[in-house]
C-alpha cells in the first residue's frame, strides 16, 4: 500500500494519508512502513505508543519533552475526530513559534508527523474519540513540559471555545516562559 507525504507551510511537520482499500467488509490500509517514511525523510524509530479515549470537548496538550529526549510523534484517530495541533518549538527554525492544525479522524485517515522540537495537543470533537501517536523517545517526567493551550501569542483557532482542560494542562505556562 501506498502513503502520500504532504508537506505543510512549517517544515518538517507533514500530514500523511496512508492508502486505504475498502470492500463491502470495510477497510484496511498500512499505518507506518519504515520503507515508504524513510523514501519520505523520516528517519526515526519509534519506541513508544500512546493511546487516549476523550470525551467530546476535552482538550489535551500541549505537550512536549525536552532535549535529549525531544520526541519525533505520528499522530493519528483511529476513533471520532479530533483537531490536532503541533506548534514548532525549534529555537532556530525560521517558523518557531507558529502551530498548525487540522482534524484527523477515524473517517479521514490522515496523520500527522511531528519532527522532534514540537509540542502537541488535541481536542476531541465527538464522544469516544480515540487518538494513538508514536513516538521516537521514551517518556521521561525529568523532561516533561507543555504550553498553555489558549496563548494568545500561539494564535491557535480552537474549534471548541471553552475546552474541558485537566487542572495540569491548566497551570502551563505561554511559550514566553515555557522551559526549553
Amino acid at each position: 500500500m501506498k502513503f502520500v507525504f504532504k508537506k505543510t507551510a512549517i517544515q518538517g511537520l507533514l500530514v500523511i494519508k496512508p492508502e486505504a482499500r475498502g470492500d463491502e467488509r470495510g477497510a484496511a490500509a498500512e499505518i507506518y512502513k519504515a520503507s515508504e517514511f524513510r523514501k519520505a525523510g523520516i528517519k526515526e524509530t519509534f519506541v513508544q505508543e500512546n493511546r487516549s479515549v476523550s470525551r467530546k470537548g476535552v482538550l489535551r496538550g500541549l505537550h512536549y519533552q525536552r532535549a535529549p529526549q525531544a520526541q519525533a510523534r505520528l499522530v493519528r484517530c483511529g476513533r471520532g475526530r479530533a483537531f490536532c495541533v503541533a506548534v514548532d518549538l525549534r529555537p532556530k527554525s525560521k517558523t518557531y513559534g507558529r502551530s498548525y492544525g487540522l482534524e484527523l479522524s477515524g473517517d479521514n485517515w490522515l496523520m500527522l508527523y511531528a519532527p522532534a522540537g514540537f509540542a502537541h495537543g488535541f481536542c476531541a470533537l465527538t464522544d469516544g474519540t480515540e487518538v494513538t501517536y508514536l513516538c521516537s523517545k521514551e517518556f521521561s517526567e525529568a523532561h516533561y513540559a507543555g504550553l498553555r493551550w489558549n496563548d494568545p501569542a500561539l494564535k491557535i483557532n480552537w474549534p471548541i471555545k471553552r475546552p474541558k482542560v485537566s487542572p495540569k494542562d491548566a497551570a502551563l505556562q505561554s511559550i514566553e516562559a515555557s522551559p526549553r
